[in-house]
């Protein structure tokens, strides 16, 4: 075992979470062990007590309590990301550069690892590193069924400015999908409070936002403010419609709880997408039926962003994926009919 050691942050090493930063250090110390010695408070940050996803930065010092020698527990090798998924990977790669990496995200693939999830992004950054020395960093998050323009950092500093951008809502996203109904008016706004209902599996799985009215959010714990802006672009009778999407807050599933909300939920979304909601989808309120996909049809269409190096102005673009594609198709759509800006008039 070692002894007790101090260690100061040093310059570069910032902006990082505590246990990554401790792991790289320490390769053979479990994530169990440091998320225990966080709870114990035997690792301390100047001083004080932490957690493990607490952010480090330069000059600070970490107390380090006595820990194994390496060769009492050796590291796992970390399972080598195989040649089909590598190849999957980098075939997503729609923008590169030396500071900023950008994938259109396929439907279906977490963004990171959860609850029986060992196939996600983050596992397959080590094949997105195009000869740097580490993988590049996520500095956001789509939901797993959500497709579209992924944004990952190459280098620290561009991870600190993109993740800050991200924070202070720097940023502009732009999300397309296909809904049940019509909206109207074809432009406009949601504006509600959101609020997360606890799901009914043992680990509270099912949870779900629902959406309450702005004057409710003072008196609900954990409700947070979300505003949203629409555009109905095209639509199939009454049917169905083709929108576009700027979610001017970024809380989780705000636009599928905001459409839902507005009697019209986004195609094959079975959280948000129920017999109860008030449009004209057969049976199940999201799903059109016929070829129709029953693969939620939301798809993250363009990011922009002021470059953290550069800082020039840069707008990625994603293409549909196959399924929302073959919709389209099928409605007699393409994608260059839509503005570049559909809420220019809402500017």
């Amino acid at each position: 075992m070692s002894g007790v050691q101090t260690i100061t942050v040093g310059e570069g090493e910032g902006d990082q979470r505590l246990d990554r930063w401790l792991r790289r250090k320490f390769p053979h110390v479990s994530q169990g062990r440091i998320e225990k010695m966080c709870r114990k408070g035997e690792l301390r940050v100047d001083g004080g007590r932490v957690k493990a996803s607490t952010r480090l930065e330069a000059g600070q010092v970490v107390r380090v309590p006595p820990l194994p020698d390496a060769d009492q527990k050796p590291a796992v090798a970390k399972p080598r990301v195989s040649d089909a998924d590598a190849k999957m990977i980098q075939s997503c790669v729609i923008y590169r550069d030396d500071h900023v990496l950008a994938l259109n995200k396929p439907h279906g693939l977490p963004v990171q690892g959860g609850s029986g999830q060992s196939r996600h992004v983050d596992s397959l950054a080590e094949a997105l590193r195009f000869g740097y020395d580490e993988n590049p960093r996520l500095v956001h998050r789509l939901d797993k069924d959500t497709s579209g323009v992924l944004l990952m950092a190459r280098t620290r500093e561009a991870a600190k400015g993109l993740t800050a951008a991200f924070r202070h809502r720097n940023t502009r996203k732009i999300y397309w999908a296909l809904v049940a109904g019509v909206p109207t008016p074809y432009l406009g706004e949601i504006k509600t409070g959101l609020v997360k209902a606890p799901g009914h599996g043992k680990q509270g799985e099912g949870e779900k936002m629902i959406a309450i009215h702005l004057g409710e959010i003072s008196s609900t714990p954990g409700a947070k403010r979300a505003h949203t802006l629409y555009a109905t672009l095209y639509r199939v009778a009454g049917r169905a419609s083709w929108v576009a999407m700027e979610p001017v807050t970024g809380r989780t599933h705000q636009l599928r709880a905001h459409m839902a909300a507005i009697g019209h939920p986004i195609v094959g979304d079975g959280k948000y997408g129920g017999s109860g909601q008030e449009n004209l989808g057969d049976g199940w309120g999201a799903q059109l039926g016929g070829v129709i996909s029953k693969k939620l049809h939301l798809h993250a269409r363009s990011l922009t962003f002021e470059h953290p190096v550069t800082r020039k102005t840069v707008t990625i673009t994603a293409p549909l994926p196959q399924h929302m594609k073959e919709s389209w198709d099928t409605f007699g759509w393409t994608e260059d009919l839509a503005a570049d800006d559909p809420f220019e008039e809402l500017q």
